[in-house]
């Protein structure tokens, strides 16, 4: 049972490169649902933290399915996407979806994770090809 984290690094700073970001998940129609700003967080508690953000985002036409075979991969939907700072370069993180398959008792849904993990990887791809 893996839990695959993949980091790729991506050009201009957090902030461009999650505007990026969210540029192309509304250009293929799909909703930034949230994001949170941890270095902001750390900020507002008188901490210091590097540029590191989450975007939330997903389609509740494919999460659905994969909840109702098991509720309990409501913890790892919506998608996510880290997008952080290490010493002046950017990068992105997130976890494969395939791992969906090993994690949850997929039954109806079973494909949903590895068209999610190649979901994910075209959009890391086009965020690390863009300047």
């Amino acid at each position: 049972m893996g839990e695959e984290l993949k980091t790729l690094r991506v050009h201009g700073s957090v902030a461009e490169a999650t505007a990026r970001l969210r540029d192309l998940l509304q250009r293929r129609g799909v909703a930034v649902l949230a994001s949170i700003d941890h270095a902001a967080g750390a900020r507002a508690a008188g901490l210091e933290l590097a540029d590191e953000v989450v975007v939330f985002f997903g389609d509740p036409a494919v999460g659905t399915g994969v909840m109702q075979d098991d509720p309990r991969a409501g913890i790892d939907l919506p998608l996510r996407m880290l997008v952080w700072d290490d010493n002046g370069s950017t990068y992105i993180s997130y976890r494969d979806p395939h791992v969906l398959s090993d994690l949850f008792d997929l039954d109806i849904h079973r494909d949903v994770p590895a068209k999610l993990s190649g979901f994910m990887e075209r959009i890391a791809h086009d965020l690390s090809a863009e300047q």
